[in-house]
């Protein structure tokens, strides 16, 4: 039995790491109905440009406001040269938009800054705490702490402020939000500025752990699970959906993987997700669509 709550706990501790990218999906597809495949870049954009000020001696909170300030202008550019002229079109080409700025943001970000490998310290060391018969890491649990209080700030930004009021708006109906004299193009470079936030918190997690490299935007692509078993416009359903992504994967690793002699963990999740999608299509979380017929 301690042996399985060992399991079962890492698992979920390194859940939260998928939900830490997923929340910035979410957090697009909430506010636009578009779902931003360049995520997993803005990530590596983030992580990249920390860790390169970082290297010159800019102390920590100098890289912080330069990496947000770098993300409230890439928002600006992406609002005026790729949403807005793509304004009120069909989803599925605001989506392969975002596919094609993913490729253009990873060919910046590396052409700027090099393809090298950096190694990046928080100052977080890695080891274990014991809490019962349980050895917990700290980094772990550091990144648990920081994905509660990401949900809990955005949350509170979405459904008790005025500009959370109207991205929700924005993305119930568009032209019913810009009738009632909301502003379009700077709801996107808020929502976009944010997202960039978001990221910037999940690229350092991610790239304190494996290092600041171009595999960093193939974590979008373990965050597509997580999307699809919580919900695409589910904040908490991303963190609960984080978790039994990660439980999941980490007990079938343990039960499954000498079964068949390899490692399940790199599949097993999305077998999770394709259940999903046939049994419950929206998610644990997600909206149903109600259209007329």
């Amino acid at each position: 039995m301690d042996l399985f709550l060992q399991t079962l706990v890492a698992g979920l501790l390194a859940g939260v790491m998928y939900s830490s990218v997923a929340l910035g999906f979410v957090l697009i597809y909430q506010a636009s109905g578009v779902f931003n495949f360049a995520q997993g870049s803005m990530v590596l954009l983030t992580a990249l440009t920390y860790v390169s000020f970082v290297e010159t001696g800019a102390p920590f909170w100098l890289a912080l406001l330069a990496v947000l300030a770098v993300m409230v202008v890439c928002a600006v550019f992406i609002e005026r040269l790729i949403l807005r002229p793509l304004a009120n079109r069909n989803p599925m080409v605001l989506f392969v938009a975002t596919l094609g700025l993913s490729y253009i943001i990873q060919g910046a970000a590396q052409l700027a800054m090099g393809t090298d490998v950096h190694m990046l310290d928080l100052g977080i060391a890695d080891d274990s705490v014991q809490i019962g018969n349980l050895s917990l890491s700290k980094f772990d649990l550091f990144a648990t702490a920081t994905a509660i209080v990401l949900v809990a700030v955005i949350s509170f930004v979405f459904n008790r402020t005025r500009i959370g009021i109207s991205l929700r708006a924005v993305a119930d109906d568009v032209v019913a939000a810009q009738s009632i004299g909301i502003q379009l193009p700077r709801i996107w470079r808020i929502v976009w500025s944010v997202a960039g936030f978001v990221a910037l918190a999940a690229g350092l997690l991610w790239g304190a752990r494996q290092g600041v490299q171009f595999s960093l935007t193939l974590s979008a692509l373990k965050a597509l699970p997580v999307l699809i078993i919580g919900g695409f416009s589910s904040m908490p359903g991303a963190i609960i959906a984080g978790l039994l992504v990660g439980a999941t994967e980490s007990l079938a690793d343990f039960y499954l993987g000498p079964l068949v002699q390899g490692s399940v963990s790199t599949w097993f999740a999305y077998i999770l997700a394709l259940l999903f999608l046939l049994i419950r299509p929206t998610g644990l979380f997600g909206e149903r669509a109600i259209e007329r017929v």
